[in-house]
């Protein structure tokens, strides 16, 4: 990866009518000044599958290897990259430190496998604190989610 690399802000959110229920996701892309939305969900799904597929479909639309800031109001997703936490499931077996499986371990493996030609960076947001692209992309996953009901 190189400094020429083009670098692209991500923000990233999900949303589910009850948890499970139905779900959505949400993401914006903006680069050079442009800006791609993107949403979809699931008839059943969960808040934490939804806010991990919107990180795996951004980093999907890109189609060259770029330097990617994801802000994202998951506490979970953002402390499992930065906290080291993904490497530690990955050396004891997909196991967390309280000796408890690790959920939802297909799409933490897709999304390792998303982020494998980029370099990321991981910001975490307050959700619904008046963060207007946070805000965008909560809008876009509650209406992807509505379209499952």
């Amino acid at each position: 990866m190189s400094e020429n690399s083009p670098e692209v802000i991500v923000y990233t959110d999900g949303a589910c009518s009850g948890n499970p229920g139905p779900g959505g996701w949400g993401a914006l892309l903006i680069h050079n000044g442009k800006e791609k939305e993107l949403s979809g969900g699931e008839p059943h799904s969960t808040n934490n599958r939804m806010e991990m597929r919107a990180v795996i479909e951004a980093l999907r639309a890109l189609n060259r290897p770029c330097r990617v800031k994801i802000h994202s109001d998951s506490a979970l997703i953002v402390n499992a990259f930065t906290k080291g936490w993904i490497e530690n499931w990955q050396k004891k077996g997909w196991k967390k430190a309280d000796k408890k499986t690790v959920e939802n371990r297909e799409l933490w493996e897709e999304m390792l496998m998303a982020i494998n030609h980029h370099q990321v960076q991981w910001i975490k947001v307050k959700g619904h604190s008046n963060n207007k692209l946070n805000d965008r992309v909560d809008r876009l996953a509650v209406e992807a989610a509505k379209r499952f009901r």
